[in-house]
């Protein structure tokens, strides 16, 4: 069995672009017939440069391999261009590649991806969702608003979830960590006693945040919130701080997470290292794919951490975080995207879902999903814009500051 081809789908979503403007999946097909899909994460270029670096990565490392070498692609892919260091575009496409392997392997053998992992560890898999507008919200005015988060925190739980994240920090910008204006730790604590005051303790509360700070701003921002007992404070300062989120996680008594924008066990291993978070949330579709991740996850146990895969892209990265997260031990959950009914369940068919606030692992060849090539040529993405981009102005520190959800169009 070797691999012989690849296709590349953008995917437009739908206003307000839940999951980020596009997805981009991948396909791949074996000599003798068989397919496999996957998904590139949050590229750091345009579509059609990543096109270009997808298309590369494969013809070097993956056509006309036998897919079983994950292992050898993946050093192959890493070593690239006398590297050998984490680089998130190519290590991005490899991902995408990698998952998509594992879709082949598990239809050649007719099981599902986690039982080649290791077999069956979590028969449910607790899930978690973003609070997002309900239909009778006004988009603009929730995103500040207590009230209506509380309104969609209560009936998220109602629909059986046991963990909701919001983010009521303000923007992420690219000019790195700031302060928060004592108008933004207003409105956190606000927000965050608002949920909790309507949810009680049904649901645990998960601050999103996005790197938005120095070390002391998130030191001040988490000991304002650490009243209402958030599970934890997610991305407190830029990833690439790892000194100084291990600052936070000192001083704050809510546990770190943070992973989305980490690539390979290199840089997990620095965090875990660091103490700078106990909770891990490593992105399948760029991580380094399936493998990387189930290392990245043993790393972890021995460090007392725990794994809650991110999903901020389509339904075959979730695909993949499902048959992950069913294979290892320290699980905490996986995030889903509780408005994908519209699109993300419908690419796939339906053919995963969460019911009561947990996803069952599919018993399915493969990573168990039926995906709709006919819906995803019917949404192309052509556009310049990335699937996710940061806002250049700085923290307004006169005005209100807004975390936007969604992918808003230009």
């Amino acid at each position: 069995m070797k691999l012989e081809a690849l296709e590349i789908f953008f995917i437009e979503t739908p206003p307000p672009g839940w999951g980020g403007r596009y997805w981009t999946i991948v396909k791949l097909v074996t000599e003798c017939g068989i397919l496999g899909y996957g998904e590139v994460y949050a590229s750091a270029v345009g579509a059609q440069a990543m096109r270009a670096v997808i298309s590369d990565v494969f013809n070097r490392y993956f056509k006309g391999e036998n897919p079983e070498n994950v292992e050898r692609m993946f050093r192959r892919a890493y070593s690239s261009g006398f590297t050998q260091r984490p680089d998130p575009t190519v290590m991005g496409a490899f991902s995408g590649l990698e998952i998509a392997v594992w879709d082949i392997l598990g239809k050649a053998r007719d099981r599902p991806v986690w039982a080649l992992l290791g077999g069956m560890m979590n028969e449910k898999l607790r899930a978690y969702t973003y609070l997002y507008p309900l239909p009778h919200h006004t988009k603009a005015e929730f995103w500040t608003s207590p009230e209506l988060t509380a309104e969609s925190a209560l009936a998220a739980v109602d629909q059986g979830f046991t963990a909701i994240k919001l983010d009521p920090a303000g923007p992420y910008t690219m000019r790195g960590g700031h302060q928060p204006g004592m108008r933004d730790i207003d409105l956190c604590d606000r927000m965050l006693g608002a949920v909790r005051a309507a949810i009680g303790t049904r649901a645990d509360i998960l601050l999103g945040t996005h790197g938005q700070f120095t070390p002391s701003g998130a030191i001040r921002l988490g000991a304002a919130m650490e009243r209402h007992q958030p599970l934890w404070f997610e991305e407190p300062t830029p990833p690439d701080d790892i000194a100084g989120m291990a600052e936070v996680a000192r001083a704050v008594r809510i546990p770190v997470a943070t992973g989305e924008r980490l690539c390979t066990k290199a840089e997990f291993g620095a965090v875990l290292r660091a103490g700078a978070a106990s909770i891990l949330q490593p992105a399948l579709g760029r991580a380094g794919g399936i493998w990387e991740v189930k290392k990245i996850a043993a790393m972890a146990e021995v460090f007392g951490a725990q794994l809650a895969p991110h999903l901020y892209a389509g339904p075959v990265e979730w695909a993949a975080n499902i048959h992950l997260a069913a294979s290892i031990p320290n699980l905490l959950m996986i995030e889903c995207i509780q408005t994908g009914g519209e699109f993300h369940l419908p690419l796939i068919s339906h053919s995963l879902r969460v019911e009561d606030g947990f996803v069952t692992p599919p018993q399915t060849p493969g990573l168990g999903i039926a995906f709709d090539e006919a819906m995803a040529r019917a949404h192309p993405y052509s556009g310049e814009a990335l699937h996710l981009q940061m806002q250049d102005a700085p923290c307004d520190y006169v005005n209100p500051n807004s975390f936007e959800g969604g992918a808003p169009r230009d």
